[in-house]
């Protein structure tokens, strides 16, 4: 009455002839590394401290690295390493003026101290009497080209940095020129960007 159904024996497992799927990644060799491995490899070996005293030494090089790197930008005038007196374009327009220009302060101490030499070379008696004599004159006079000189630059650096700097406070820039002109300048600090003249130091390649 009711047929009986003819099955068809099939494996519970069948494996295939051929597996197409590769094995590994050719040309490689080795299996492909996890991803902890590869960023493990990537990351550079960090050196801590072993102990107390090799921590301060790295930290000691480090500032000293830090105070390398602020003198370097402060010689170069990059003003974000310039103390307050030096910062501000009014100051950056003194500096270079002063800079630009060929000032009698600036020879002062190097007159004096060779007036000074000369005064104590053992000359004869009459020379040295002349010697004296021009020493004696020559300080004073140095000393009042000095001062006329640094009120000239004083006033004048003020009333141009009100011309050019309307917005800006006024405030110690004549003064601040004024002691820039009566300073070396190989001495300087910042460091003089312009040439007498006006035209720029050459950068050093």
């Amino acid at each position: 009455m009711f047929r009986r159904r003819s099955q068809t024996p099939t494996a519970d497992s069948p494996v295939p002839v051929d597996d197409p799927k590769p094995q590994g990644t050719p040309g490689k060799g080795r299996p492909t590394p996890k991803r902890s491995e590869a960023q493990g490899r990537r990351r550079s070996p960090v050196t801590a401290p072993t102990n107390r005293k090799e921590a301060y030494r790295l930290q000691r090089e480090r500032d000293r690295a830090t105070r390398v790197r602020q003198r370097e930008g402060m010689l170069r005038g990059d003003e974000r390493y310039l103390q307050p007196r030096d910062r501000g374009p009014a100051r950056k327009f003194a500096r270079d003026w002063v800079d630009s220009r060929r000032l009698p302060g600036q020879y002062f101490l190097p007159a004096v101290f060779v007036i000074m030499l000369v005064s104590m070379v053992p000359f004869p008696v009459p020379v040295r009497s002349v010697v004296l004599l021009v020493y004696t004159l020559s300080l004073p006079v140095v000393m009042v080209l000095v001062l006329v000189s640094s009120f000239y630059v004083a006033g004048r650096v003020r009333k141009e940095v009100a011309e050019k700097f309307p917005d800006e406070s006024l405030k110690g820039i004549g003064f601040y020129a004024a002691m820039r002109s009566s300073q070396i300048r190989r001495l300087r600090f910042p460091k003089p960007t312009v040439l007498p003249g006006g035209k720029p130091v050459p950068s050093k390649s």
